[in-house]
């Protein structure tokens, strides 16, 4: 089979066997209580319960009139405790509904539903009500994705299963466990555009997965309106214009959106998800990640209920060796370093790396050699070495002269760069400065 890829790129430790022989379980906090992020994507949300409410698991406890927001829903049954604000993911306080479980496991889903007896907005409707957000880890909201501007023609919906971060293979394991829901939640998607046709994206370090997906196809009588791609593993081939270049040699504009060239892209949990949304009513209230890392005992694939703490899992579900240098909200290219396990997981967590000092060494900064390997590995085709320089002088206009915006933040730079030069925490330092500028500018200058 061909395989594609884009230029640029690097070629990190994949680290993927440590998991992915680990089938998905399911595991419960030991505390039996969840923290559930009032917001997890999108526009802010405004919890509409209160402490003493009792909840059934799948209730609204959350949400917005904006269309940009995604409900959340009670992820297990029992008695709201308190809302207050708790460390969440990027280690920012957020606030969160504590719910302690009644363990009687009562459900409140939404009814069942064909989606392909439906038209495309009464589809995109119940992926709004269903809470579901972007689990590849930036958590957009998933119905505002499939609502593209009329003058916008999508012919194609990826299915992102390049699960390119090091360490990761929750994606690997939803592939060859529900490789059914995966082709369904896709379909559902070219139906809800009016796309020709549906590609799954996978790179050929998970080529073992193939054959399983082809026959999910042929079963669903899918074959010609789903097809499979295979890519060369590479970082960060899951990148939305990187899978779009490798995938359909289209490129993504400078500041635009896959939809501007003809297609949608969603991740492997966001369609598995999405057909849970209507063949069972189910709303995003489970979320499955991959724990791992040379600092993990038994590193796994777990299925867990939106707002446990991951402290909650240890040691009963998570065990860990002495060492714990870092600890990695996601993956760790593009994840966050938190201070401790007591956050969280949210809708869009796909990992939590238990790091080793080995795995995550701290070195100090040296000054530039401008030897170009950041402009060779940049797959945005930025210069990452002036974007840089641009920065250290305070010269905003200058960093975005160079394409300061158009970074999508991979860590290909930084993870090259022989002078260990923080460039991906300094580019986002110099993109929140214009975002504030920007805002500033837009509220009169206040």
């Amino acid at each position: 089979m061909k395989t594609h890829t884009f230029k640029g790129g690097i070629h990190p430790s994949e680290m993927k066997e440590l998991a992915k022989d680990s089938e998905l379980r399911s595991a419960f906090p030991s505390t039996n209580l969840v923290w559930i992020p009032v917001t997890q994507g999108g526009a802010p949300n405004t919890p509409i319960v209160k402490a003493g409410d009792v909840v059934k698991r799948g209730q609204v406890i959350a949400c917005s009139d904006a269309f940009m927001s995604a409900p959340v829903h009670a992820s297990i049954s029992g008695t709201v405790k308190k809302i207050e604000n708790r460390t969440v993911t990027g280690n920012l306080d957020a606030p969160c509904i504590c719910i302690e479980s009644d363990n009687q496991n009562t459900e409140e889903f939404m009814s069942v539903l064909d989606p392909f007896s439906l038209s495309p907005e009464e589809v995109v409707k119940r992926i709004k009500e269903a809470g579901i957000v972007g689990m590849g880890g930036a958590a957009f909201p998933t119905h505002v994705k499939l609502s593209p501007p009329k003058d916008k023609e999508i012919d194609c919906v990826l299915a992102n299963a390049a699960e390119c971060e090091p360490y990761l293979t929750v994606d690997y394991r939803t592939m060859l466990e529900m490789p059914e829901k995966l082709v369904d939640g896709l379909a559902i998607c070219v139906h809800a555009v009016n796309a020709k046709a549906g590609i799954i994206v996978i790179e050929d370090n998970k080529i073992d997965v193939v054959p399983v997906l082809q026959d999910a196809i042929e079963k669903a009588n899918l074959s010609e309106k789903i097809g499979i791609t295979v890519c060369k593993t590479k970082y960060p081939q899951g990148g939305e214009k990187t899978l779009v270049k490798a995938a359909l040699n289209r490129e993504i504009p400078a500041g635009k959106l896959p939809a501007d060239c003809g297609c949608v892209i969603d991740n492997v949990g966001t369609l598995v998800a999405i057909s849970d949304a209507f063949r069972l009513g189910k709303p995003l209230i489970d979320r499955s990640f991959t724990a791992s890392g040379l600092a993990c005992e038994n590193p796994c694939n777990l299925t867990v209920p939106v707002g446990t703490l991951v402290g909650d899992l240890i040691p009963e579900v998570i065990q860990l060796k002495e060492g714990v240098s870092k600890i990695i909200s996601g993956g760790p290219m593009m994840g966050f370093a938190m201070v401790n396990a007591n956050f969280p997981v949210q809708k869009n967590t796909s990992g939590i790396l238990f790091l080793t000092e080995k795995e995550a060494p701290i070195a100090e900064e040296d000054p530039c050699i401008n030897c170009g390997r950041c402009t060779k590995a940049c797959p945005s085709i930025l210069s990452p070495v002036l974007m840089n320089k641009a920065l250290i002088a305070n010269d905003i206009e200058e960093a975005k002269f160079y394409g300061l915006m158009d970074c999508i933040e991979c860590g290909s730079c930084a993870w090259i760069c022989p002078a260990h030069i923080k460039l991906t925490q300094r580019f986002r330092i110099g993109k929140n400065i214009v975002r504030a500028e920007m805002a500033k500018n837009k509220n009169g200058g206040k």
